[in-house]
């Protein structure tokens, strides 16, 4: 399956991650046309993003809109807020992918129902089509929607499936926390380099 073959999204949340998600889709075969992004408030560069794709900004979503791909990229403290609204267009033939850390599928079902549902876990150098994504489906989605949400995902690096709900926080634990500590490494070496002498932009480099 090609990204220009994917159906329609509608992608909650514009910001960092889903702003370089959405950005990676557009570059690399994704139709602005097929793309309604939800988000009250995206920086200005996004709107410039948008509009030049083609794609629908909304702040709000009203009837008659059954996406083929939901794909919830707003912060976990946010969700309460956000989907209940959702509900209405979650249709028969809707695959629900969260990136939201923490939010389990039974959490997602009480307030979408029961629906084909993706959790997936970027980290942070997905934001330069550079991370990877562990990513879990539960039974309900089917073989063409796990390819679909596999074409949106791998944009920003490799996507390794895992068997278990369960798995996907050990994944969060290790692959979305880890480049934290990768760069307070970086941090701590440029600093000793500075103590021993260098100008600090040398050490850094």
């Amino acid at each position: 399956m090609t990204l220009s073959q994917l159906g329609s999204i509608v992608l909650v949340g514009a910001g960092n991650m889903g702003g370089a998600m959405l950005s990676g889709w557009l570059k690399t075969g994704v139709p602005g046309a097929s793309v309604t992004v939800v988000d009250p408030s995206p920086s200005e560069a996004m709107k410039v993003t948008i509009a030049e794709a083609g794609a629908r900004h909304v702040s709000s979503l009203s009837g008659g809109l059954v996406p083929d791909i939901l794909f919830l990229a707003v912060k976990p403290q946010l969700m309460d807020a956000v989907l209940p609204p959702l509900k209405f267009i979650v249709g028969a033939r809707t695959v629900v992918v969260s990136v939201a850390a923490g939010k389990t599928l039974a959490y997602l079902e009480s307030h979408l129902g029961d629906a084909a549902m993706v959790r997936a876990m970027p980290n942070t150098p997905a934001m330069i089509g550079r991370g990877v994504t562990g990513a879990y489906a539960n039974p309900k989605v089917t073989d063409a929607q796990r390819n679909a949400v596999q074409s949106l995902l791998r944009v920003s690096g490799p996507v390794e499936w895992v068997a278990s709900e369960a798995d996907i926080d050990a994944v969060t634990a290790v692959s979305g926390s880890g480049p934290a500590y990768v760069f307070y490494l970086v941090e701590c070496m440029a600093e000793a380099g500075r103590k021993a002498g260098l100008p600090a932009d040398l050490a850094m480099r």
